[in-house]
């Protein structure tokens, strides 16, 4: 599935675009940055609310194709600039993780 799936789903908001021809291959759900750090998939999905600047080292780290906040969580201006140069996909939804998360996987990774 492209990362443009993602992006075209109705209930987010699109924060940090990325690259909408990256491929995605998995939903990940967790809000504990060290557990994320050795589990979190390359080019996964990841969805959490930790919004902060250590999320997106944690993106980074892990090769992560897309951060979604969830339950209206968000974050800062200088975040973003730094996602944006990293190609890091940042979206937001005030829906719960889980809900998130099954939407993204009905979407297309089913």
């Amino acid at each position: 599935m492209k990362l443009q799936s993602v992006l075209d789903l109705p209930d987010l908001s699109v924060l940090v675009k990325g690259n909408p021809d990256r491929e995605v291959s998995k939903v990940f759900c967790c809000d504990l940055l060290s557990i994320a750090m050795g589990k979190a998939p390359a080019d996964g999905v990841w969805v959490t609310v930790m919004g902060n600047k250590n999320t997106l080292a944690v993106a980074t780290l892990t090769d992560t194709a897309c951060i979604i906040l969830a339950e209206g969580v968000a974050l800062d201006e200088g975040t973003l600039a730094q996602a944006e140069a990293e190609g890091i996909a940042v979206l937001a939804t005030d829906l719960p993780v889980f809900d998130m998360a099954l939407e993204v996987y009905e979407a297309g990774l089913a």
